[in-house]
Order: structure tokens, then C-alpha cells, then sequence
């Protein structure tokens, strides 16, 4: 199984450092990379850290050639059909390029500017609506959810901050047969936050509020449905509003309905009834809502990492009060060595931020605060390889060439609880 830390799987994985699903894997068939040549291994020429010592290389041109063949080594070894790759840093340089197709029927060439579906990044973004009411004092982080939602198990002892940082012990809905079973049989089903909800709720809690960190999506439908309650707000329009208007995220956007706005790329899953390999493009992503919807670009998702980690908007003002955020960032570890885990966010060997994956997508947006640097990775497939999501093959593989020092190494299996 895959770690049920990272994706939105029947075990059912909303992305992330940290949630997934337990699953049959059907490997995909080879595709013809337009850019694939025989790649040289990873770590043949060792990077030299920068003299700032703030970990991570200059992008020369030779370590821009090493992150190439990384990045086709992982393709080819994964059978990942595109991918687009930013590397950005204040100093150093800067690295954008997609390789392979975006559509495997037309072989239509991946680009960076095509949107994709960003899966579990999407807690960044609701838990940022909750930390946001925190700081206008409508909330408190340490209010128990039977204040908002009636009927949770342990209701009167779940804060907010424990849903947030995934210590509620609630069951996960998208490790209920019940729930994959529908999701499988018709992809184009509607559910709503409620029917989520109840596949959760008919098992019996886990663990004790804030006794073990475990994965969970219904933390995040919980939250957004807080959100929609104090804010008087559907959570899209929240978001949109308070979020993505103040910093500039002009292509990324919280659907209602099927709507993925084009260019897309066509995502590739085996999260299918029958284990065959399927194009999830129009996929109804209403299951995972708050934990998962969203839609973005790599553009986008540059600007989002560095908010998202610092608290800061691009024109300089606080999207999170400095306290608030600091919060945030207290990230406990989690069973997952070298992994902790705050509020919606994790910290994986000094790289703050959150993966995604749902089926046919998958991605990785994570900043380096002690050298300003971004990586996000965007890709259109979630089938694992060797039980490892491709996602964080090509974190560990980006990371060891460019930041040796701070390696994004999420093992594939969790250590036992």
C-alpha cells in the first residue's frame, strides 16, 4: 500500500504529504517522450552548495542538464505521460520546462501553461479561510466542532486545531468501501459535503482527539463547512474573494461542477472499478471538496508556495497574521521520519508546503524559506510507481540535485502506528 499519508485514493488518497488510499495498481503503458533520451543518472556530478550557505545550488547549465535527466529517469521509470517542472530562487536562477504529452490520444505536448487539478493542495487553501476568521476573532482554533457542525463523533472534544492538523481520530470517508464503490461506478456522481460525512461517521473514531496524527479528508470538509457558516459564504466564493483575488492567483479556481477550464491536460488514473487506466479529466471532483477540488497552474502555484509558507501576499501585506501563521507552522512530527505536520501544512526536511493527488493528477508546491526557493511540480497521472506516488519520486529526485541538504524523501510505506 502507499503511504495513507499522501493522496486521494480508495484508502483514497486527497494528496499530501501526508493521506492515501489502498488500492489495486495497474501500470499504465509506455509513453514516447518527445524530450526522452537515455538519461544520465542522477548524482553523477555532485553539486556543490552555494558559499551562502543556504542549501541549495545555482542553477548552472549543468545542474539544469542533471535536473533533466532526473526528471526523465522518473518519467520513464513511473510511465508518467507529462510533467511540468518550476524551480525558482532569488539568486541562483531559475528553471521552468514541461516534458512528454498532455494528452496521450492526440500526443499533444505537455506546457507549463496548461491548468491541472491540484488535489490535497487544495487544505492549503481552506485551512488558510479558517486561519483568516482566527484573525478576524470569529473563531478560535481550540473551539470544538460541536460549536458549528452537530453529530461529529466526539464532537465536544475536536477542536479546530486538531482537525487542522489531522489529530481528530475521526475516520477517513475515503477509505469507506462504501464510498469507493460509488466514487468508482460513476465518476460523474455529485456528492455532497454531508454524504461525505456520513460515510465517516458510520465507523467509530480511531483514536482519541489529539492522541496520534493520522491523514484524514473529513477534518477538511468539516472546516469547510465551518468556513461557509461564520463567513455567510459558499467556500468557492470565500476562497475566491479573501484568497485568490488578494494574491493575484488569476488561473487557479475552486470548481462548483465539472468545469476545468482549458488548456487542460488529461489526467491518467487506475482508481477505476475495474483497474483499468481511464481519462479522469471530467471527473466530478465534488468527493473531496474542501480537501481536494481545486484547479490550478504552475504560475500560479509558485506565487501560492511562497504565501502559503511566509503568511505574506505578493505586494507585501500579511494574508495571515504573523502569530496566526506562526501557528500554522508549528508542525509536530508525524510517523512519517523527517515529516511534521501543521495547520494543513507539512514540513518535510525544511520544505514547507503540501502535495496533491487525486485520480489522473498530481502535484507538489513547497518553498525553501531559508533560501527563498520554490519548486512545484504538476504531472497527469496519480498511478504509483513501486508504491511511491510519482509526485515525490520527483521531489526526491529535484531536491537532491538542487537543495542536497534538505531532500524531500517521503519513504513509501508510513511507519506502523
Amino acid at each position: 500500500m502507499t503511504h495513507p499519508y499522501i493522496r486521494l485514493r480508495r484508502g483514497i488518497v486527497v494528496a499530501a504529504a501526508v493521506g492515501t488510499l489502498v488500492a489495486p495498481v495497474v501500470g499504465g503503458p509506455a509513453v514516447a517522450l518527445p524530450h526522452a533520451a537515455a538519461s544520465v543518472a542522477t548524482g553523477t556530478e555532485t553539486p556543490t552548495p552555494s558559499p551562502s550557505g543556504d542549501g541549495v545550488v545555482a542553477l548552472t547549465p549543468e545542474v539544469q542538464q542533471q535536473v533533466d535527466d532526473a526528471v526523465q529517469r522518473v518519467m520513464k521509470q513511473a510511465k508518467v505521460p507529462g510533467v511540468s517542472v518550476g524551480i525558482w530562487t532569488p539568486d541562483k536562477g531559475r528553471y521552468v520546462k514541461s516534458f512528454g504529452v498532455a494528452d496521450k490520444s492526440t500526443g499533444r505536448a505537455m506546457n507549463p501553461g496548461l491548468s491541472m487539478r491540484i488535489g490535497s493542495e487544495t487544505k492549503t487553501f481552506t485551512v488558510t479561510a479558517l486561519l483568516q476568521l482566527v484573525d478576524d476573532g470569529e473563531i478560535g482554533l481550540d473551539d470544538t466542532i460541536d460549536r458549528y457542525i452537530d453529530d461529529v463523533p466526539n464532537g465536544d472534544r475536536i477542536t479546530l486545531r486538531q482537525l487542522a492538523g489531522m489529530r481528530s481520530g475521526l475516520f477517513n470517508y475515503s477509505e469507506d468501501e462504501d464510498f469507493f464503490k460509488a466514487l468508482t461506478s460513476d465518476p460523474d456522481r455529485r456528492f455532497t459535503p454531508q454524504q461525505l460525512l456520513d460515510y465517516s461517521f458510520k465507523h467509530p473514531v480511531l483514536f482519541q482527539p489529539g492522541a496520534e496524527f493520522n491523514y484524514c479528508n473529513t477534518n477538511l470538509i468539516l472546516l469547510g463547512l465551518v468556513v461557509e457558516q461564520i463567513s455567510g459564504q459558499r467556500l468557492n466564493d470565500y476562497i475566491q474573494e479573501h484568497i485568490l483575488d488578494p494574491a493575484g492567483l488569476t488561473h487557479t479556481l475552486f470548481p462548483v461542477g465539472t468545469e476545468f477550464p482549458t488548456p487542460h491536460a488529461q489526467g491518467y488514473t487506475d482508481q477505476t472499478a475495474t483497474g483499468a487506466v481511464e481519462d479522469s479529466a471530467n471527473w466530478d471532483p465534488s468527493w473531496a471538496w474542501a480537501a481536494g477540488a481545486m484547479i490550478s497552474r504552475l504560475q500560479d502555484l509558485r506565487i501560492w508556495a511562497r504565501t502559503v509558507a511566509t503568511g505574506v501576499l505578493p505586494d507585501g501585506s500579511r494574508m495571515i497574521s504573523p502569530a496566526t501563521q506562526r501557528q500554522r507552522l508549528t508542525t509536530p512530527p508525524t510517523p512519517i521520519p523527517g515529516a511534521g505536520y501543521g495547520l494543513g501544512i507539512f514540513n518535510v526536511q525544511g520544505w514547507i508546503g503540501h502535495n496533491g493527488s487525486l485520480p489522473g493528477y498530481e502535484s507538489l508546491t513547497i518553498y525553501l524559506p531559508q533560501a527563498q526557493a520554490t519548486l512545484v511540480v504538476v504531472l497527469n497521472t496519480d498511478i504509483n510507481y513501486k508504491n511511491q506516488e510519482p509526485s515525490t519520486l520527483f521531489g526526491d529526485a529535484i531536491t537532491k540535485i538542487i537543495s542536497p541538504d534538505h531532500v524531500f524523501d517521503l519513504p513509501a510505506e508510513p511507519a506502523a502506528r
